[in-house]
């Protein structure tokens, strides 16, 4: 504690203090940056460092800068970009679109990342909604747009390399102003633009900067760390808390690209000495199910953190047993597109005296768990995780009735989810949206998930809601397996000595096929209720 008063307080390089943001009064950095073209305008300094690398190109912080003024000088002069256009990004990722991206701040326009799976309707959906001045496309996902659309393979890398010597001229923006927009997941219904401002982005660099130097204060020097980026940079993961804050840190981002295959990315972690990666679930689960993992040199990974979608602590635990780097390193986290960085992190201490922990809140974060009047309830007591902090977002884009409900008049976030605080540790019991009443009990699948986790030879499973003419709702399991498959009354008797009756899924669909997932990891619940009901 004493480390983090001397780095947070008065004087401290991290010094938090309160101020009035929107019109609350939030603990915020006192020396974060104001804003992105600030923290694009010194990433230079960094020179011939590597800035971003794959397994056949790298691009130094130097070249970066040198292409993305050259691109925002052409958005601007020749493609007619102001100040407050929108420039979507519709791609797999590549360096192309972090400079499209950063290009797109340098020309003071609001970048939008599009999910690179969606259907032609859907896009054509956020083309209406976001309105953009330009769409940035790889090819094939430029087949599925209706307008023109500057190419990643042919014009983007013409248009960073045509004006040669050109000046970043970022111009002037307030703090609060939208700097990037990122569609949450849309696992039910539309998908909603969280809109991020420059201080949400300026305040999660500041964190990562922390936590870099609580890495120096441990003896590790942070600026040769290298991290993977596995994960769509259309999602708060793989941008906000990756490619930003290791531009700002002066620290290379190591990408994979095309599909995630393990082979591929352990090579590609053996040859450019990685130390850190942040992965789903289900890349966590290739991992296991790949069964030669000692012919790579993984000595460099010493950070493994596991992030936007939940796993049981019997996954972990299995995940431990096979994976070297992730036994006395693996660090969970919670946190939202909404909420722009992690809302708590549970550190391998947490998570070995609490294993189904999300752990704390993270620095400058406030953490409530609140009633359905919307008031706080003691540890111990579930209720609605609430956060507020100077990370989440300001808004949903054009759309004030969605902000109303997810933010309230003094800034608190409520996400939605079901949770629980045990000394000072959060716990997730559900998501609301997933939540089972049966018969007027309210069952949280995770709960089901987490016993079902423990079966040997289980690969993954789901449980879900789904109509009942009596009950309301009967719970209903997809058990995935790798091998020969249980019988459905073993399964039944299995989860009857650990569940209330009420509990045990009443429906069952055992397979090998895998969960349907969306590009963040997520699992499509609705998808899976659709094909039991």
């Amino acid at each position: 504690m004493e480390i983090v008063e001397k780095l947070t307080g008065p004087g401290g390089e991290f010094e938090m203090r309160e101020e009035d943001v929107l019109g609350t009064r939030l603990p915020v950095f006192a020396g974060r940056a104001r804003s992105l073209g600030e923290v694009l305008a010194r990433s230079a300094s960094y020179g011939d460092r590597d800035y971003i690398v794959t397994a056949s190109r790298r691009m130094s912080f130097a070249e970066h800068a040198a292409a993305v003024a050259s691109m925002a000088k052409a958005l601007r002069d020749d493609l007619g970009v102001r100040p407050g256009d929108r420039i979507a990004i519709n791609a797999a990722n590549s360096p192309e679109w972090i400079a499209s991206f950063w290009a797109a701040i340098a020309a003071g326009a609001v970048p939008v990342g599009y999910n690179a799976w969606w259907t032609p309707r859907e896009i054509e959906y956020a083309l209406g909604h976001t309105d953009p001045k330009i769409v940035i496309a790889d090819a094939k996902r430029a087949a599925l747009i209706s307008e023109d659309v500057l190419t990643v393979e042919k014009d983007v890398p013409s248009l960073t390399s045509r004006y040669p010597g050109a000046e970043l001229d970022v111009p002037d923006v307030a703090e609060d102003d939208p700097a990037v927009i990122l569609y949450t997941s849309g696992t039910s219904g539309r998908p909603k633009g969280a809109v991020h401002s420059h201080r949400n982005l300026a305040s999660v660099i500041e964190y990562h900067r922390y936590n870099d130097a609580m890495m120096g204060v441990f003896g590790i020097d942070p600026s040769t760390r290298r991290y993977l980026l596995a994960l769509p940079l259309f999602h708060i993961a793989s941008l906000h808390n990756l490619a930003v804050p290791r531009l700002a840190g002066g620290t290379a981002v190591v990408m994979t690209e095309g599909g995630f295959d393990v082979d591929r990315v352990l090579s590609l972690i053996e040859k450019e000495r990685v130390t850190n990666w942040g992965a789903v679930p289900t890349m966590a689960n290739r991992i296991m199910e790949h069964g030669d993992l000692a012919k790579y040199d993984l000595s460099s990974l010493t950070a493994f953190a596991l992030a936007s979608a939940p796993s049981s602590p019997a996954f972990k635990e299995r995940l431990r047993a096979v994976f070297p780097p992730a036994r006395g390193a693996l660090v969970d986290s919670y946190g939202l597109t909404e909420s722009c960085t992690a809302i708590s992190v549970a550190t391998p201490m947490d998570l070995a005296e609490a294993p189904g922990t999300l752990g704390r809140a993270n620095l400058g974060v406030q953490l409530e768990i609140r009633d359905p009047e919307g008031r706080p309830v003691p540890e111990g007591v579930e209720g609605e995780v609430c956060a507020r902090s100077a990370y989440n977002m300001i808004g949903y884009w054009r759309d004030p009735e969605a902000t109303e409900a997810a933010i309230d008049g003094d800034r608190w976030l409520r996400t939605g989810d079901i949770g629980v605080l045990e000394q000072g540790r959060l716990r997730l019991t559900t998501r609301r949206s997933d939540l089972i009443i049966r018969g007027g009990e309210n069952v949280y699948p995770i709960e089901i998930e987490n016993v079902l986790a423990e079966y040997p030879g289980l690969r993954e499973c789901a449980v879900v809601g789904i109509p009942h003419p009596d009950l309301g709702q009967e719970v209903a399991a997809v058990a995935v397996f790798t091998g020969a498959a249980p019988s459905v009354e073993d399964l039944t008797a299995f989860a009857k000595e650990r569940l209330a009756y009420f509990k045990v899924p009443s429906r069952w669909h055992v397979t090998t096929d895998p969960l349907p997932r969306n590009a963040t990891g997520k699992v499509l619940r609705k998808q899976i209720e659709d094909g039991i009901a």
